[in-house]
């Protein structure tokens, strides 16, 4: 049975940054420690997903008033295909109940090499009962499209930024 786990041992830790370098382009990566310091705040989770005590993949969430961010979700590369992300969004649910579940995804309509990945990730997400939101953004440079459990402004989301970040975060996060 696959389970969510805040990230507390040395083992863990390092399980999930190594997959986290691994699994994320350096420019959507956010350093490393400022995810610790976030987590140690209380404004970001970083869970192991776990079986049986082995490590599956992770998930890092962002968390402020009633919505919650999943910032980052990978699966262990030899883990994929296995329904190990589907069962990681129902638990991602069951954890944060009563709240909306934000995911920000790299644009299936932006021209790219990886547009088929793009639309295969965002099928993904509509499956697993995620909505389309009727903004796209753009985050850092990067054109990407929000998808919420339930229904989410604009401005409900980007006032996620200064008050877990900074002003100048906030600045990065434009409405198209």
């Amino acid at each position: 049975m696959v389970i969510l786990t805040l990230c507390q041992t040395k083992e863990q830790l390092s399980a999930v940054e190594a997959l986290y370098m691994r699994a994320f382009p350096k420019e959507e990566r956010k350093p490393f420690p400022v995810i610790l310091a976030k987590a140690e705040e209380g404004s970001m989770e970083v869970l192991a997903i776990e079986e049986g005590g082995a490590f599956l993949g992770l998930a890092i969430t962002i968390l402020y008033k009633d919505r919650v961010i999943l910032d980052y979700l990978a699966i262990s590369e030899d883990k994929r295909g296995q329904n190990v992300g589907t069962q990681t969004l129902v638990l991602l649910k069951q954890r944060h109940m009563g709240k909306r579940l934000i995911i920000e995804i790299e644009d299936p309509e932006e021209p790219a090499e990886n547009v088929t990945d793009r639309v295969r990730r965002k099928n993904f997400y509509l499956r697993n009962g995620l909505l389309e939101m009727p903004f796209r953004i753009l985050l850092f440079g990067v054109r990407m499209q929000v998808l919420c459990t339930a229904p989410l402004s604009f401005s409900e989301y980007h006032e996620i930024f200064p008050a877990v970040f900074s002003e100048h975060a906030a600045k990065n996060v434009i409405l198209l």
